[in-house]
């Protein structure tokens, strides 16, 4: 039987640009200097189905948005459920896991062009016990992808990731019973943005 929320699975999620892939580096640092027992993991994944939805995002390979999203919920699944390295055996197994997003993401991102009870439907997922989201304004996200000097993935345009941000929000304010969101301010350094989720986990013994 599939459990409805994963005990000990630490999700970052935020707009392209928020600073979620730096902040999940942070936490295992800190789980790394304490002797935590972790695994540090992100969708889409480098494993075969995550490869291709990178090749269509990276615009190497053209498809509909359906398709898309289909090939997140298959490597979402075998993210989960693979029996060599999915997260589920490696929670079992007492490890902390921390994933640079999970399903919010496709919620967000991908009910922007598809019908919203489709995403819903193929993303039946267990939630994570903790949803760290990086709460940074979309125009600050597009200076910071700007920065980086490489070509714009297929969702880096402001109107889109304005939609993305709303998406979000309707997403956290239906979170089941269970599911602690911690909203924080990435329009801040990332020194303190580390040092605030510090904090906000300590709470939790984590």
């Amino acid at each position: 039987m599939r459990e409805n929320i994963l005990d000990s699975f630490i999700v970052f999620e935020g707009l392209d640009g928020a600073g979620t892939t730096t902040q999940m580096h942070a936490l295992a640092r800190y789980y790394e200097f304490n002797r935590r027992k972790y695994m540090i993991t992100n969708e889409p994944t480098s494993n075969p189905i995550g490869r291709m939805v990178r090749d269509v995002l990276q615009k190497r390979i053209q498809t509909t948005p359906e398709a898309l999203a289909l090939l997140y919920a298959a490597d979402r699944e075998d993210h989960l459920y693979n029996p060599s390295y999915g997260i589920a055996r490696v929670l079992e197994e007492g490890s902390i896991v921390i994933s640079d997003r999970y399903f919010y993401s496709s919620i967000a991102y991908q009910s922007v062009e598809c019908d919203p009870d489709f995403i819903n439907l193929i993303n039946d997922f267990p939630s994570p016990r903790f949803i760290i989201y990086v709460d940074t304004p979309v125009e600050e996200c597009i200076r910071r992808i700007d920065k980086r000097g490489e070509e714009k993935e297929l969702f880096d345009r402001l109107d889109f990731l304005t939609a993305v941000q709303q998406n979000y929000e309707k997403a956290f304010s239906a979170l089941p019973d269970g599911v602690c969101l911690i909203r924080i301010d990435g329009s801040r350094s990332a020194d303190e943005v580390e040092s605030e989720i510090r904090k906000k986990l300590s709470a939790y013994s984590l």
